[in-house]
């Protein structure tokens, strides 16, 4: 043993970075079967390998700078991962929860300083205001169960801003204090720079996003930017004197709107902080903890279990507070208990700044009993609070499972995607990822159809890579995709025949293209589908990426909800626009809105749904001058001779060509009763005209005797 002792601690870069990556493999595998959480895993980990364990590992810089990236990273996804709808609704229960959790643990903890640890009154404020920071370890805990979108999973996040923040202040004042900084000029410099880096951030950081989201579409492109983007907000943070976690929560919550929970960007986001840098960071948590100060005096241990009282105490008061006066639930409160009491970030950074500043006789402001006490500290409040959180987020989910809707069970969701050009591939499949209902867990089919003729196995070649792409888009996000390339002879039977043999519920499908086929709106396909299927047809021109909408815009035609699938459609859009977090205003009359509201408000509560009167179906071409280029237009049509069906609706391709030329459009046909798909009658034969031939003469009537 003396003679392998030689070799540690290890300080080769290579090896270090090998056993930090042994300790993320084998960790939760451990955890797991002990039913610890894998975040305590992580940081008992840092404990055995770290200098103060067993020394197997040199605390080098990597562990810093990995250790930085981490915690931003959490703060990153935090902002990201928030609804901000849902925030902006609990705006008032998450100022009040995080002027309570800051309140609450500055009095309780300046009073036990100054009388149990008989400390002075800096010392007692600085000390305090680590009390009432947190740092959202657990966060991971609650994307894992699903419930990122939870009323008192936004309360807490939000309120861990409002906390870190005014911690961050007292830091900045308390320093300013001491070093005989406090001035008339200080506090408006002070707040100055504040208001200046929260101003960059707010209102720059969205318009760049916008500018490069519609710019550019590569993966990594996209993944690069918003980490830089995050590091500039940190940077900027650090540059005023603040904590650069608080630039990084608010660069996730000014970027929210442009990466959606759904799509590959975000799954990226995700997979690299979970994977890499946030359980580094926690594994150099736990290398800080010393445990042989535990039996080094009782100076250490009384600081030490002060702490620990003191913050476990008064983080639970104020929990108890929120509950108590919204009227939520306790395994709520247990929720917001367990994400509002991990002590971290802000607690280190108060630590190391009262650690650095000697008074003038030399001792230091925050002594070692401090230091070591808030090792301790953070060590025992991040296990603590991913046992709570971990509890009260697994009663959260029985409770959503249990309580889910018989009518979701029997869903016969399964979207059929035909794709035929690469450029409008992608956004399909993103399309139909935001339709898709991720509790049934089901992926999507993605057909490709060529004709039966002499070129059949160039297109089937093509047709096989650019499948191969889509799976590849679908994988991103953990999405399976089926996938077939077909021969047909007829292109309309070929996709109505895959929409049989895959059962398929909807079919997501791209616009035609107006320079073929003569500049028809429809093309050669879509109207023998749309006439041929009874089931949901949605027809998608983007012309800008998905995830820049800011507002969608629902042109409803009268007697629509007497249509069977008009409940299909509006679920689909809501989830678009929940996935998307961006407004949805429906155009309808009055009866058809408020059907429309109703079924929001009890199954989407979260979509900030607007709804607007519109008359009559001739009023839609006025919509144009409401729909801007970052807007997405849907028109709910029907087929002919159906309900909600009206002479208007023939002159809908002449109007969408005059009136929202150049903005993103979706056409949707809703499921209708009818004969099964293939039987043909002498009163409804398969092909139709795309225009009858009295609206032609009409036409020609019109422009002749204008």
């Amino acid at each position: 043993m003396h003679d392998l002792s030689q070799f540690f601690p290890i300080t080769s870069p290579t090896v270090i970075f090998f056993v930090v990556l042994c300790i993320i493999f084998f960790a939760p595998i451990i955890m797991g079967k002990l039913r610890i959480p894998h975040i305590v895993g992580m940081v008992l980990a840092g404990v055995v390998v770290g200098p103060h364990g067993f020394n197997i590992l040199a605390k080098d810089d990597s562990f810093d700078l990995f250790g930085h990236v981490g915690l931003y990273y959490i703060m990153l996804l935090a902002g990201l991962e928030m609804n901000m709808a849902n925030f902006m609704k609990n705006r008032v229960r998450t100022f009040t929860h995080g002027i309570m959790a800051f309140v609450i643990p500055m009095v309780m903890g300046f009073f036990v300083n100054r009388g149990l640890l008989e400390y002075g009154v800096l010392t007692s404020v600085l000390l305090a205001s680590m009390y009432a920071s947190h740092t959202i370890i657990t966060y991971p805990i609650v994307m894992r169960y699903g419930l990122m979108r939870q009323r008192s999973v936004t309360i807490a996040v939000g309120a861990t801003a409002v906390t870190d923040t005014l911690t961050l202040l007292v830091l900045a004042i308390v320093g300013g204090m001491f070093k005989g900084d406090i001035t008339g000029g200080f506090w408006l410099l002070l707040l100055a720079k504040i208001a200046a880096v929260f101003f960059a951030i707010i209102y720059f950081f969205p318009r760049i996003a916008r500018y490069f989201f519609h710019r550019y579409d590569d993966n990594v492109t996209q993944f690069i930017f918003v980490l830089a983007m995050t590091f500039l907000g940190a940077g900027l943070m650090e540059l005023i004197g603040m904590e650069g976690l608080l630039g990084a929560f608010l660069t996730g919550l000014v970027l929210n709107r442009y990466v959606p929970n759904v799509s590959p960007l975000m799954t990226h986001l995700e997979f690299v902080g979970n994977a890499i840098f946030i359980p580094y960071f926690l594994i150099g948590v736990g290398m800080l903890v010393n445990v042989r100060l535990l039996f080094g005096g009782w100076d250490t241990l009384q600081v030490a279990a002060v702490m620990i009282l003191v913050a476990l105490v008064s983080k639970w008061v104020a929990s108890l507070c929120t509950q108590k006066l919204f009227g939520m639930r306790a395994v709520e409160r247990e929720l917001i208990y367990g994400l509002s009491n991990a002590q971290a970030g802000a607690t280190l950074a108060a630590v190391m700044v009262g650690y650095n500043l000697i008074q003038p006789d030399g001792q230091r402001l925050l002594n070692d009993d401090v230091l070591n006490g808030t090792v301790i500290l953070i060590l025992v409040t991040c296990i603590f609070s991913s046992f709570m959180t971990e509890r009260a987020s697994k009663s959260i989910a029985l409770e959503n499972k249990a309580s889910v809707p018989e009518e979701d069970a029997g869903d016969d969701e399964k979207i059929l995607v035909p794709v035929k050009h690469a450029e409008t591939a992608d956004n399909l499949v993103n399309l139909a990822l935001l339709m898709r209902n991720r509790e049934l867990n089901r992926g999507f089919v993605a057909i490709n159809v060529v004709y039966d003729d002499v070129n059949r196995l160039e297109y089937q070649e093509r047709g096989r890579r650019l499948l191969e792409h889509v799976t590849k888009v679908a994988g991103y996000s953990d999405v399976m995709a089926q996938t077939q390339v077909r021969i047909a002879t007829n292109i309309i039977n070929g996709i109505k025949h895959a929409f049989q043999e895959f059962n398929a519920s909807e079919i997501v499908m791209g616009m035609h293209n107006g320079d073929e086929d003569g500049g028809k709106f429809w093309g050669e396909f879509i109207p023998g589908l749309f006439s041929g299927l009874n089931r949901q047809i949605s027809i998608v021109r983007c012309l800008q990426p998905l995830n820049t909408v800011r507002l969608i815009h629902v042109a409803v035609p009268s007697r629509a909800e007497f249509e069977p699938g008009f409940y299909r459609w509006l679920e689909r859009l809501s989830r678009v626009a929940e996935n998307l977090d961006c407004r949805i205003r429906f155009h309808a009359k009055r009866e058809t809105l408020s059907l429309i509201n109703g079924y929001v408000q009890r199954r989407h509560s979260g979509v900030r749904a607007e709804y607007a009167f519109m008359a009559h179906w001739i009023d839609m071409p006025k919509l144009a001058g409401e729909v801007n280029d970052d807007h997405l237009f849907v028109v709910v049509t029907a087929r002919k001779g159906t309900v909600s069906y009206k002479p208007a609706l023939e002159r809908l391709p002449e109007e969408l060509t005059r009136y929202f030329s150049g903005k993103s459009l979706m056409i949707i046909f809703p499921d209708q009763y009818g004969e099964p798909v293939g039987i043909m009658t002498l009163a409804e034969p398969q092909h139709h005209e795309q225009r009858s031939a009295y609206d032609v003469l009409m036409t020609w009537f019109r422009k002749k005797f204008k």
